[in-house]
């Protein structure tokens, strides 16, 4: 961490223990991503009923280059918060995962689902057994009788919004499968 650690307590008294286990969970942070530039964590117990025990809130605050990280478990959800050190195990587990998530999307490894490809049949020649889709950027595909998925060739109409998996043919590019889209319609 670039900052020293900032520890804050609320309408608790303040505990070394607490103290120690907080340093040693935020040490840990840093090997999941070593560029921490603060970290700060604050407990309270914001509620105190006199029929149950204490329910502590735990929030740790990092910020990172290009953003900043909150992760925050709330006493009112899960009543294992009556021991702090459970509030704190469970918030620092949520900003290990959030700080490792922020990871690989900084290094482009977070999924992303592409729009399949998708277009409007422009030319069917039913008696040879193909036709040609558009997409909307221009682009024409043939598509062979075969390639329409369930033998719905015969539903074709020009028109009729598709989508296909693409591959190179012989002529250019062409579809290795054609669905038929119903009343669903793909938007890039």
């Amino acid at each position: 961490m670039q900052q020293p650690l900032q520890i804050t307590f609320r309408d608790i008294p303040r505990s070394e223990n607490v103290e120690t286990v907080v340093r040693e969970k935020a040490e840990k942070l840093d090997q999941f991503f070593e560029k921490i530039m603060t970290c700060r964590v604050m407990i309270e117990a914001p509620h105190t009923h006199h029929h149950q025990g204490m329910l502590y809130h735990v929030r740790v605050d990092i910020t990172v280059p290009g953003a900043e990280l909150v992760a925050s478990r709330s006493a009112d959800k899960n009543h294992a918060h009556e021991d702090v050190y459970v509030a704190i195990r469970d918030a620092f587990d949520a900003a290990k995962r959030q700080l490792q998530e922020y990871k690989r999307k900084l290094k482009g490894k977070v999924k992303t689902h592409e729009t399949p490809a998708h277009g409007q049949v422009i030319k069917l020649e039913p008696d040879q057994d193909y036709g040609r889709i558009q997409t909307p950027d221009g682009r024409d595909i043939y598509f062979h009788r075969n390639s329409v998925v369930r033998g719905d060739y015969g539903e074709l109409e020009v028109g009729s919004e598709v989508r296909f998996e693409e591959e190179a043919g012989e002529e250019g590019p062409q579809a290795s499968t054609v669905h038929i889209i119903g009343k669903h319609h793909i938007t890039d």
